[in-house]
């Protein structure tokens, strides 16, 4: 498949100020996209408000505009520059929420804006809660026995029929800001308010907790012509319970059984297609330590942390084939030194991160971990 050629200009929404969870990570995977698609010959656009970061340089795009990442200033950039596409899932969350919003609110249609790489439904199916959790049971894949809420008292009573402990993960949040595990209904009450107010379609997701399972991750690539290939598989050395931003990771997969690690991989690609995700994906898992048994945590449909992590781990540029995936093109098409992006990296060797909390810089900070990256 050939590179679409109805599309001159894309928009990049980077991910904005440096905040835990949303900095070096994505400032490394933005600019790998800027590249390559200036590298097939389109102009970008770049929106971000951080200097500090490298893909803000003027050699990375061929525009740059340093505003406040709203709907209200993107709209006024869209309108201004006309530009043909958008891609969605290379700024992190922020940049992700940001287009759907821009779709939502009919900014895209009005300016004939395309939404390229991942579509808008598959976007939030991976992300909505609720459609997540559908989608899995209608594809035979376990998930964590959950409720969704919008509202505290919703959450109580949900809380009482799954049994504490349970864990509170709001949709659309980045970090897993503002979730958290409870033990009580006291404890779900703190963490709820705060939970609902930062989910910014006010929407938690009450689940029965599985702390002290093995986290495992799988970072997966999909084209348009529905080829999936596995990058690389991921261990964190901490238990779920530990946001994986905070872990200690390691890859590739040490612990697993050679068959449980193909059962986690068969579940990812599966994911993968059925979400029609194209471009770069991260599949986690929660794995009984003693048994087989295993549940799908989460899929994030776009370029992530770990994305960084697996990219570097791999030697494989997954933002920059994700870019390049967006404008059409098929693993075969795109060229990774000698050879195309179709092939799945072998580690013979082994790779590991290891998070420093500078409790010197930050003497107030919590030194306890959860599910939110650490920050206060």
């Amino acid at each position: 498949m050939s590179k679409r050629d109805d599309i001159k200009k894309i928009l990049i929404i980077g991910s904005g100020p440096i905040v835990i969870g949303q900095a070096a990570e994505f400032d490394y995977a933005g600019t790998q996209a800027c590249l390559a698609l200036k590298e097939e010959g389109y102009e970008v656009v770049l929106c971000n408000s951080n200097p500090a970061t490298i893909m803000t340089d003027t050699i990375i795009a061929d525009k740059v505009y340093m505003e406040p990442l709203t709907l209200e200033y993107v709209a006024k950039i869209i309108r201004h520059e006309r530009p043909d596409a958008i891609i969605p899932g290379i700024g992190g969350q922020t940049g992700l929420n940001l287009a759907m919003q821009l779709e939502k609110k009919g900014i895209l249609k009005e300016c004939r804006v395309k939404l390229l790489g991942t579509s808008s439904a598959s976007i939030e199916r991976a992300e909505d809660r609720e459609m997540f959790k559908e989608l899995c049971e209608s594809i035979g894949e376990p998930v964590i026995p959950s409720e969704i809420t919008y509202s505290l008292e919703e959450a109580k009573e949900a809380a009482k029929r799954i049994g504490y402990p349970v864990v509170l993960r709001p949709a659309f949040t980045l970090g897993g800001t503002g979730g958290g595990f409870a033990y009580s209904e006291e404890e779900l009450m703190e963490i709820g308010i705060n939970a609902f107010n930062l989910s910014p379609v006010h929407q938690v997701l009450i689940e029965k907790s599985v702390k002290g399972y093995k986290e495992i991750e799988f970072e997966v690539m999909r084209d348009s012509n529905d080829h999936a290939i596995t990058i690389c598989g991921m261990e964190n050395i901490d238990p779920v319970g530990v946001h994986t931003g905070d872990s200690c990771v390691v890859a590739p997969i040490m612990t697993l059984s050679k068959e449980d690690e193909k059962m986690l991989n068969d579940s990812a690609i599966k994911l993968i297609k059925e979400l029609k995700i194209e471009g770069g994906c991260n599949v986690q898992f929660a794995l009984n330590p003693h048994t087989s048994e295993y549940y799908l945590i989460e899929v994030n449909p776009r370029v992530s942390r770990s994305s960084a992590l697996a990219s570097k781990a791999s030697g494989y540029p997954i933002a920059r084939v994700t870019a390049k995936i967006a404008v059409g093109m098929a693993l075969e098409d795109i060229q990774i030194a000698n050879t195309n992006a179709a092939f799945e990296p072998k580690l013979d060797y082994v790779i590991a991160k290891l998070p420093r909390f500078p409790f010197d810089k930050f003497a107030s900070a919590t030194n306890k971990l959860g599910t939110q990256m650490s920050y206060r």
